[in-house]
């Protein structure tokens, strides 16, 4: 390889595709160590957030801790774009300190994107994007054992006209399908608060359906969570399906069984919209508060979705 084995020379290097890469590259005496480095723990995020807050100035409120609960899934260079656009917010607002306000928002930015204030709507497209969100809000509140609801807002950041902000209480490594049906239902849960409130359905729901089928047809075709098609993994180990790859290419499987899968996903994405459309249409009282607060103060925390919520069902 053109190297001495006495120069003392190590090469390292690192990609987040490691199911592409040349199989030559990694046989023994080439990149045949190899070390995994998944996203920090809580522990961890705590720790990284420390190190880029020591070059800036922050508020005795600012407990990072706190901060690093609320970032699962964050990387490290997420947790850095956390603190400096929480410095920015802080200098834009003239204050000498940055404050956990401050980085609530910066993590908001990160997830969701700046906000946009030029996107003006209509007051029915708002009042449709009320009833989405709210949709997703209501859908999460009442399942047993979902990520508790942080925020619900209708001002638009990113691409999306509004968001519904979830955020465990600890690390999960572990997933259920229950777990996974009730996220379906949650995604779900927009599109079917809009066809309840006003017998039609937009294309505001495009996204929660591109991420619902994935979701289930990974529950068919990776994690055997289907009793039609069975305990397999239609899947080969060293191919990321979801990748830029479609199962139907080289995949060995006969068509009977992608037709199965094809018939599994409908039927589970079917049942979600199906169990979300249920408690919708059981707390519609809920949902039409839920939704008249949101359209009225555009932003809702956790706490005022459970204070309207325990008006509504006074």
């Amino acid at each position: 390889d053109g190297f001495e084995q006495n120069q003392g020379i190590i090469l390292i290097a690192a990609t987040n595709r490691p199911d592409v890469i040349d199989t030559a590259l990694l046989r023994p005496g080439r990149f045949d160590r190899q070390i995994n480095v998944p996203v920090p723990d809580c522990r961890g995020r705590e720790a990284i957030l420390k190190v880029h807050a020591q070059i800036v100035k922050m508020a005795p409120n600012a407990d990072l801790a706190v901060v690093a609960r609320r970032t699962p899934g964050f990387a490290g260079a997420d947790l850095a774009n956390v603190i400096n656009e929480g410095a920015l917010l802080a200098a834009r607002k003239n204050k000498e300190v940055v404050e956990l306000s401050d980085l609530e928002e910066a993590i908001e930015r990160v997830m969701a994107g700046p906000q946009k204030r030029s996107n003006i709507m209509s007051e029915r497209e708002k009042k449709i994007v009320s009833y989405h969100e709210c949709g997703h809000t209501l859908v999460a509140k009442l399942l047993p054992g979902t990520d508790p609801v942080h925020k619900v807002s209708i001002l638009s950041r990113g691409f999306a006209l509004g968001y519904t902000l979830q955020l465990p209480l600890e690390d999960k490594y572990l997933t259920s399908r229950i777990d996974i049906t009730n996220r379906l239902a949650i995604l779900l849960g927009g599109r079917a608060a809009e066809e309840l409130a006003f017998n039609e359905i937009t294309t505001g729901a495009a996204d929660d359906l591109s991420k619902a089928t994935a979701y289930a047809t990974r529950m068919v075709t990776e994690f055997g969570m289907s009793e039609v098609v069975g305990p397999l993994s239609l899947k080969k180990p060293d191919q990321e399906m979801f990748m830029g790859r479609d199962l139907n290419k080289g995949g060995g499987f006969s068509e009977r069984t992608m037709q199965l899968v094809d018939e599994e996903v409908k039927r589970i994405v079917t049942e979600a919209q199906t169990k979300a459309r249920e408690i919708l249409s059981a707390n519609k009282k809920s949902l039409d508060q839920l939704a008249q607060s949101l359209f009225d103060r555009e932003v809702l925390s956790g706490d005022d979705v459970d204070t309207i919520l325990a008006a509504a069902r006074a």
